[in-house]
């Protein structure tokens, strides 16, 4: 994978998505920084990017993804292999459904995907040093260049989605504990039922994590 490392940018996401429109860049690709001033997170809200931080983009061709893996359930797959990285690392962050990173009851980040022609882009935040109120910062101490070459190593090989599915299955009752938004809806998670390909079964509406 090509690795570029920016100094400062608003969002690895926007640039990374940019370049590939414009064909000045192309997968797979990684795209990343430690000072994001304006990055993207989930349903567009804004994900303040402290400085010292974790933050990346990349893009892979849809071609090389598992045969098994569902494309709205990207977003669980991608954060569960970085959660096992950082598990391998001694943390104790786990995967809220279906791209959120927590310590405990405190978010630490997330991972959104979007479809860009031929290419899944995935973008990632991680409190890595510093994390606004309410917010967690890591369990461990690790630089921001570490962690990219460890997950990046770790996607050279990419599991089965069966494989990935079968270990996210035992620790999603962590998730029952909150809740997730659905077409501007907050939805209670408590009695959510998870579904193989990924996707929830929640108050008769089946709802997928793409996003």
């Amino acid at each position: 994978m090509e690795i570029h490392w920016l100094e400062e940018v608003d969002s690895t996401q926007r640039y990374l998505l940019d370049a590939l429109k414009h064909q000045t860049l192309k997968a797979p690709v990684c795209i990343g920084t430690t000072m994001q001033t304006q990055g993207r997170g989930s349903r567009g809200n804004h994900w303040i990017g402290e400085e010292g931080n974790f933050f990346i983009s990349f893009a892979i061709g849809r071609d090389v993804l598992p045969c098994d893996l569902k494309l709205e359930s990207s977003s669980i797959y991608f954060a569960y292999i970085l959660k096992e990285v950082l598990a391998e690392m001694g943390s104790h962050v786990w995967l809220k459904w279906p791209n959120d990173f927590y310590l405990g009851e405190q978010k630490l980040g997330g991972l959104i995907t979007n479809l860009a022609g031929d290419c899944l882009v995935c973008g990632i935040g991680l409190n890595l040093k510093r994390s606004p109120e309410s917010f967690a910062v890591m369990d461990i101490k690790i630089e921001a260049r570490e962690l990219r070459d460890a997950y990046i190593e770790k996607l050279k090989t990419f599991p089965s989605w069966k494989q990935i599915f079968s270990k996210f299955a035992l620790e999603f009752e962590r998730s029952k504990a909150f809740s997730t938004h659905s077409k501007n809806t907050i939805i209670e998670l408590k009695d959510a039922v998870l579904c193989e390909d990924g996707s929830l079964e929640c108050n008769g509406q089946r709802m997928y994590s793409l996003r």
